[in-house]
């Protein structure tokens, strides 16, 4: 199993590589949360839900449960 979104920490950087297309609200594909796409984690809610992403140049808030549900592949720094 790849690691998914969840898994990233602060300042990160991945690669989306596969998403459980149900369970991905349309918004988030509409946004650029597709495969081959970059993603880095900007920041973490206090309670730690929901997570803080810049996918493509756009800042966006992703609930932990669909976090999960979106693999990625680390970038080589």
């Amino acid at each position: 199993m790849n690691p998914t979104l969840d898994q990233l920490k602060i300042g990160q950087k991945a690669i989306i590589s596969e998403l459980k297309i149900d369970e991905i609200p349309l918004k988030l594909l509409e946004m650029g949360c597709l495969p081959g796409n970059s993603v880095e984690l900007i920041q973490i809610a206090p309670f730690g839900d929901p997570l803080y992403f810049n996918i493509n140049d756009s800042h966006v808030a992703i609930r932990l449960e669909t976090a999960k549900a979106i693999e990625i592949t680390f970038e080589n720094n």
